[in-house]
């Protein structure tokens, strides 16, 4: 196998983790009945972008761990790619602490962050977004990882703490969307 198609690979196997990562959280790092168990029914209406920076989005299968972790999710996880960047995002019913940072994640399955910052919107709306370069093994197997947190009145968050406890005290208002971004570099 050439070089190339290795890095390909492993550019492929990077970008499909990043739901994985998701899921890494609900392993023992908290009792998801405490929260699941006063949390209101999940809305099933939601309606997903159809695009995304221009371009057509299709949706992509959760895996097995995905799907575990979905159930006691309190709201509703998609997984979406445009043919570039893959995107997971995620409808949020009520304050929990399974919406955690993908930062979190991606150094838990042992790949090296740098770069982390708060950065403008590519796309001219006055929204910011927390950004990282994620690296794992050679040096060409690289993502850009941003992500943003919204609620319902077009409040924004970058940091998932920050959300949690304005949510939890009615600073912000749900329900909330929360989009995480994984392009290949």
């Amino acid at each position: 196998m050439t070089l190339l198609a290795r890095t390909r690979i492993l550019k492929l196997l990077a970008v499909l983790l990043l739901p994985a990562c998701a899921a890494w959280n609900a392993a023992g790092v908290w009792d998801a009945r405490n929260e699941t168990a006063a949390a209101p029914p999940a809305d099933t209406s939601v309606e997903w972008p159809a695009a995304w920076r221009g371009r057509l989005l299709r949706p992509l299968a959760l895996s097995k761990v995905e799907q575990r972790f979905a159930q006691g999710f309190p709201g509703r996880i998609v997984r979406l790619t445009d043919g570039q960047d893959m995107l997971v995002w995620r409808h949020v019913t009520h304050p929990t602490r399974m919406l955690h940072p993908a930062i979190d994640c991606y150094r838990a399955m042992g790949w090296s962050i740098r770069d982390e910052q708060l950065e403008q919107s590519e796309n001219g709306a006055d929204e910011r977004w927390r950004c990282f370069i994620a690296e794992k093994g050679q040096e060409d197997t690289r993502l850009r990882v941003c992500e943003r947190i919204e609620d319902s009145g077009g409040q924004g968050f970058t940091d998932t703490s920050a959300w949690y406890w304005a949510a939890l005290t009615g600073q912000s208002a749900g329900p909330w969307q929360a989009v995480t971004v994984a392009s290949p570099l």
